[in-house]
C-alpha cells in the first residue's frame, strides 16, 4: 500500500511533474543571484586597509 501511494505521488505523468521537475534549477540560479549580490554588499562595506597595515608579501619580505 505504501509503495502503490509512492508510485502515485512520483509519477513523471503526474500533471504537476512537468512544474516541479525544474525547480532545483531555479532554485540553483536564485540561489546564485543572491550569493552574488549578498557578496557585493559585503565587499563594498569592508573598509579599505590603513597605510599602517602590512600586506602579507611586505610582512614576508
Amino acid at each position: 500500500m505504501i509503495t502503490a501511494a509512492v508510485d502515485a505521488v512520483l509519477d513523471p505523468h503526474a500533471r504537476w511533474w512537468g512544474a516541479v521537475w525544474t525547480l532545483p534549477w531555479y532554485l540553483f540560479c536564485a540561489a546564485a543571484l543572491v550569493w552574488g549580490v549578498l557578496r557585493a554588499r559585503e565587499k563594498a562595506g569592508r573598509r579599505p586597509p590603513s597605510e599602517e597595515v602590512r600586506s602579507d608579501w611586505e610582512q614576508a619580505a
